[in-house]
């Protein structure tokens, strides 16, 4: 079965994220949030339609630069690669997803309390000051659980589809939702669209990531049907309709216990208990680690071997 241009280049920005994670400096997501902020400061009103503008032009612009790269290497197979190559790995951020858990559960495990807390601003927007080393061992758990479709499955998913404007465009509206699309006296309105899109954009990704955490529940010595029947059972009861997929299916392949009470800068939110077991401990946040990285490779697999697949179909049809 004949690998395409794109298939390779996929696999190369795979490898790259392993290897090396997200740049140190002039990233470039960094860079189209500058421009983003920028344009929020021109255009904010607290206003929906304001804000659907907003999402349309950085996401259309973002979609229309990915637009021009694929027409600039079409024809060119080396270019082809060496593009998406480099778009998968500025989309990709499993590495540094692992990497940010480790450093808290780091100091948490040797009981660094004060260490833990500190740590973990840079994964989790809960307020650390309420937190134990429970209460931050289910945090860093969920972060993990969920930004594994966001990091991982979701952008190799849009990658597959739509090629480097599907990598683009995702990484352009998941980043959206990060800065304008969460709940808040400034964002509830302009915001409004931005989540919205984000929610369509990962509704699919996040049913495979539960799917994929089922599968590779064995790998943390978990039960794939007891995972199955979490997911199924409590996948729907989390208040965003993807997360709860991810998280459920974690809780079920980890044999832990997620949701509780979260707080984020005085806001509290009590969220449904999803699985039966115990509350995660320090030593969880590895397991959710390799987890992760397994539900990440097997992604990884199928967006390749999807790539392929469509190329090998299309040759046969041409040849007829």
């Amino acid at each position: 079965m004949p690998l395409t241009s794109h298939a390779v280049g996929l696999a190369a920005g795979v490898l790259l994220d392993a290897a090396f994670g997200d740049p140190r400096r002039g990233h470039p997501v960094a860079g189209f949030g500058s421009v983003a902020g920028r344009l929020e400061g021109a255009l904010y009103r607290d206003d929906r339609a304001r804000g659907a503008a907003y999402t349309a032009l950085c996401v259309g612009g973002t979609v229309g630069l990915g637009l021009g790269l694929r027409r600039a290497v079409a024809g060119r197979p080396l270019a082809d690669t060496v593009v998406t190559a480099g778009c998968t790995w500025a989309v990709l951020g499993g590495t540094t997803l692992r990497r940010e858990a480790r450093l808290i559960a780091t100091p948490l495990v040797a009981g660094d309390l004060p260490a833990a807390r500190a740590a973990l601003p840079r994964l989790v927007g809960r307020d650390p000051a309420r937190l134990d080393d429970k209460g931050i061992a289910r945090a860093v758990v969920e972060s993990v659980a969920e930004n594994t479709s966001d990091a991982v499955v979701a952008p190799l998913f849009w990658g597959a589809v739509a090629g480097i404007p599907g990598l683009l465009g995702y990484r352009a509206i998941n980043t959206l939702d990060a800065m304008v699309g969460h709940h808040s006296a400034r964002y509830e309105n302009f915001g409004w669209a931005s989540a919205r899109l984000d929610d369509a954009a990962n509704w699919l990704p996040a049913r495979l990531t539960g799917l994929l955490t089922v599968a590779a529940a064995p790998v943390v010595g978990g039960d794939p049907a007891r995972a199955w029947a979490v997911l199924r059972r409590d996948g729907g009861s989390h208040p965003s309709p993807n997360a709860g997929r991810c998280e459920a299916s974690a809780a079920g392949a980890l044999d832990v216990r997620l949701g509780g009470r979260n707080v984020y800068a005085g806001r509290t939110e009590d969220r449904p208990a999803l699985g039966d077991g115990p509350p995660p401990s320090p030593t969880d946040i590895d397991r959710a680690n390799r987890l992760s990285a397994a539900v990440g490779l097997a992604s990884a697999a199928l967006a390749i071997a999807a790539v392929a697949v469509r190329a090998a179909s299309r040759t046969r049809k041409a040849r007829r």
